[in-house]
């Protein structure tokens, strides 16, 4: 009877887990969706933001890891530590570009033109890796390019003017380039905490960024410190914290639908906060962008069910390489 006890109660163990790891990346999602507002409230050029949001970011990730004990056996070998600071490289401009994006465009424009990273991971595959683009994928991009199309919206004003939308729309598909190079890059740093990877990415983006930051602005941000501070914190601390105990409970296709929490927060934030909202075109692309990247992540096609299997992490300051995520 004890057997059999135990046996009946694994079940329900296990659907707890899935529920805890459910809420905690759904409050990433909502947090990352966040994103966007904290930046443009900080007052300061979107370089400074990420210097200090990685400044902000080593202190969380380094006392968190301190008190986890992660630094014992860390798994660190020379290749490994250089691939990942090559993948913070570019981790940290993706943040940089993407930040330009949101000033010249909208968070809700930039946000999801930049939720094209997947295909950039697919040709990028191909390109270094010789991977096989397969009809299924050529079939999601070109599903995902037409959504991008309709998304980016430009009009005959946007192309008679000063061309600072054409370049937001850039800076996006910049950003989400550059995190696509991170990816193929980063999941390569198997045997690694994702948090320790966070880390040297993090601390690494502070004398690489050292140039590009405006210091002078540090003296006339007043407020804006305290957002700074939270995208540090709140953005780059523990919002991955919570997404990182999430994937180690959620399945492969639970935690590619919830990332999609984090478009959905942005543009509900973007409205709530500044009054923008996306027109019926952009609205007709946006599923679009949506279902490609699903039925790239998890194999959909004609006559497929979803496969269940890994696939591309999100490489944003570090990721376990069976996991998916799409956040700044």
């Amino acid at each position: 009877m004890s057997t059999s006890g135990g046996r009946a109660s694994a079940p329900g163990t296990e659907a707890r887990r899935e529920t805890r790891g459910a809420v905690e990346l759904t409050a990433a999602m909502l947090l990352s969706g966040t994103i966007g507002v904290f930046v443009v409230e900080s007052g300061a050029s979107p370089f400074t933001v990420v210097f200090y949001r990685c400044v902000f970011g080593a202190l969380f990730l380094g006392a968190y890891c301190a008190l986890r004990g992660f630094f014992r056996n860390h798994g660190f070998t020379p290749k490994k530590l250089a691939l990942a600071a090559l993948g913070g490289v570019f981790i940290v401009f993706n943040w940089a570009f993407l930040f330009e994006a949101y000033g010249r465009t909208s968070i809700s424009v930039a946000t999801v033109v930049y939720h094209t990273q997947p295909f950039f991971v697919v040709l990028l595959g191909a390109l270094f890796f010789k991977d096989r683009i397969t009809g299924r994928k050529a079939g999601w991009l070109l599903v995902a390019f037409l959504g991008l199309v309709l998304v980016a919206g430009v009009s005959a004003s946007d192309l008679s003017g000063d061309g600072a939308y054409l370049v937001g729309l850039g800076y996006a598909l910049l950003a989400a380039l550059f995190y696509g190079l991170s990816t193929i890059i980063t999941k390569r740093v198997t045997g690694v905490r994702p948090h320790l990877v966070a880390l040297v990415q993090v601390l690494l983006g502070i004398p690489l960024l050292l140039p590009f930051t405006r210091l002078g602005e540090s003296a006339h941000l007043g407020a804006g410190w305290g957002w700074l501070a939270g995208l540090g914190l709140l953005h780059t601390g523990v919002m991955y914290a919570l997404m990182y105990s999430a994937y180690q409970k959620l399945p492969t296709p639970k935690i590619a639908v919830l990332a999609f929490v984090y478009p959905a927060a942005a543009l509900l934030c973007d409205w709530a906060v500044y009054g923008h909202h996306v027109t019926w075109t952009q609205a007709l692309g946006i599923p679009l962008i949506v279902a490609a990247s699903l039925g790239t992540n998890l194999g959909w096609g004609v006559g497929r069910r979803p496969v269940a299997g890994p696939v591309q992490p999100e490489p944003a300051a570090g990721t376990p390489s069976s996991r998916i995520s799409r956040t700044a």
